[in-house]
């Protein structure tokens, strides 16, 4: 097959990131795949540098019509069999395209239980009838969209991500990991990993660990090291100031050693407010890393009764859960810990979802 991967943009977030392993296991597989994209900086991209990276433009409403031309260029020369279009702007762009340009088939999917405002989800609404199938990330998410009149009722499928387990594994590297970053043989370590954005809800995290140590003498040990970066930077290393949290809370950027991290961390935590699916949670518990998370979207499908799951927005809920992971014996958080990766290699090895992708394209 022939197949276009269509997304907003190929910056550093989990949606880029399922499009571009979703890229390289379907040209493993012997298929032809190029990837568009919409807007912005290329962060991420395929490990396979024979997939070809196409930018449409589409920086402002302005470039509407150069952006199509591109794409209807893109669409004339390759002649897809399937068009897969991934987040709100590249699936209302491709359904709208579809009037001017007909391809013989288009999936769209969602990342999220909510992808914007009440704008967004009458745009979805009405263009439903472009896309051939419209799918979403986790069973909490679709409910969702469809309780916000985005799709009809029975108008949505759930198809999970996939993890990439060659990459996401657990790695030997702890105590050198550990002392690089600055952490002694009694300092606890826990890690987020996520975009400095509202919907992962930092502070709700940096509020927990003052909690911690306040109430908890224990909690001195303990540094949080956060994985990201965003616009809301300069805000929350004015927060941590503030709280005086700078010698406790890291802030690290952009790193490429995720899995190393995950490996080495006591605890790894989510403080969304939103999700709709939560991929580094799973990609956490593929490392064997015990999970915290919030109750949000789907992180709940995705952990599948391990780890802890508190309510979102309540730091004093996320602190208690948080320290309760931290008085659990080495064998009950082994335990835990095994079992969490034996569902995440049932249920979102990458192979598996594929699978499921190749039977919705042929279908």
């Amino acid at each position: 097959m022939n197949i276009i991967y269509l997304i907003t943009g190929l910056g550093g977030g989990g949606a880029e990131k399922v499009v571009v392993d979703l890229a390289d296991k379907m040209s493993e597989y012997g298929h032809q795949v190029k990837i568009a994209y919409l807007k912005g900086n290329v962060v991420i991209r395929p490990e396979n540098v024979e997939i070809e990276l196409i930018y449409l433009g589409l920086e402002s409403i302005k470039n509407s019509k150069k952006s199509y031309q591109r794409y209807k260029k893109l669409l004339l020369d390759f002649k897809p069999d399937v068009v897969h279009a991934h987040m709100v702007h590249a699936n209302i762009f491709a359904r709208i395209s579809r009037f001017f340009s007909p391809i013989p088939k288009l999936v769209c999917t969602a990342h999220s239980n909510i992808e914007g405002g009440k704008a967004r989800m009458l745009a979805y609404r009405v263009t439903h009838h472009l896309s051939d199938l419209t799918t979403n990330v986790s069973q909490s998410a679709s409910e969702n969209f469809v309780r916000l009149g985005a799709v009809p009722t029975n108008g949505i499928t759930t198809v999970y991500n996939g993890i990439k387990l060659d990459r996401f594994h657990r790695l030997n590297t702890n105590e050198s990991l550990r002392e690089e970053i600055g952490l002694s043989t009694t300092d606890i370590m826990l890690l987020a990993v996520g975009r400095l954005h509202e919907a992962k809800d930092y502070p709700n995290l940096f509020n927990a660990i003052e909690i911690l140590f306040k109430e908890h003498s224990e909690s001195k040990y303990i540094h949080l090291f956060v994985v990201g970066d965003g616009n809301l930077k300069s805000e929350f290393e004015k927060l941590i100031t503030d709280k005086k949290l700078k010698e406790r809370i890291h802030l690290l950027g952009r790193r490429n050693d995720i899995p190393e991290l995950m490996s080495a961390a006591d605890v790894f935590i989510l403080s969304s407010s939103f999700e709709g699916f939560g991929l580094v949670v799973a990609e956490a518990m593929a490392c064997e890393t015990y999970v915290v998370a919030t109750d949000c979207g789907g992180v709940k499908e995705v952990m599948g009764g391990f780890g802890t799951l508190v309510p979102k927005s309540d730091p004093q809920l996320l602190a208690d859960g948080i320290h309760q992971a931290l008085l659990l014996s080495s064998g009950e958080k082994g335990d835990n810990n095994a079992n969490a990766l034996q569902y995440v290699k049932n249920t979102f090895a990458l192979d598996r979802i594929v699978g499921r992708w190749i039977e919705i394209y042929e279908s």
